[in-house]
């Protein structure tokens, strides 16, 4: 009788979560910074990558007894759902600029709860939700105020953000697959 062993090991989700945020985010905040369109790119990325991936990872997250990760990868994915449905055309789902600042605002004080999570684990996680609290408050405050430029700002700032989950996420894979740290994190 041959010895048949089974793997226990679990895969990480937080690449996959890390880079439907990362390319989502990078995506949509180009169009905040006033580089492109908000157009059916930008909105099915947001449904399938920033939102299903995500939510996909969370639901990992929490297989694995992960709560910080089921926490923000789900609601995360949440968020470019409710985007996407809110920028979409659908009658009923739009808002103006003092409801998107106020939803914008609620997501930065979620961020900053979450930062708050971070502070002692890696710093490429840290940078990414520190740049993503700055990023909603800009967002917030901007939408909220009508102030363009801090529009465009937190579409900067949120540039800076993704390609950081980005980072983090290819230091992860990699060092997985290669069981070595090659991209320090």
């Amino acid at each position: 009788m041959a010895d048949e062993t089974v793997s226990t090991k679990k895969a990480n989700p937080a690449p996959l979560g890390l880079i439907g945020f990362g390319m989502t985010t990078v995506l949509l905040s180009l169009h905040n910074a006033g580089a492109l369109p908000l157009d059916g790119v930008v909105l099915a990325m947001g449904v399938f990558v920033g939102g299903l991936a995500q939510v996909l990872a969370g639901i990992m997250e929490f297989k694995n007894g992960n709560t910080f990760g089921t926490v923000a990868f789900t609601l995360y994915g949440m968020f470019w759902l409710t985007f996407v449905a809110t920028h979409s055309g659908i009658d009923g789902m739009s808002g103006n600029g003092d409801t998107l600042g106020a939803w914008l605002l609620l997501w930065g004080l979620l961020t900053l709860f979450l930062f708050v999570g971070t502070l002692r684990g890696r710093k490429s996680n840290m940078f990414v939700f520190a740049t993503l609290t700055i990023t909603f408050f800009l967002l917030g405050i901007g939408n909220a105020g009508s102030i363009d430029m801090l529009v465009t700002a937190g579409g900067v700032v949120g540039v800076i953000c993704g390609f950081s989950a980005l980072y983090t996420a290819f230091a992860e894979v990699l060092a997985e697959q290669l069981e070595r740290e090659v991209l320090p994190f």
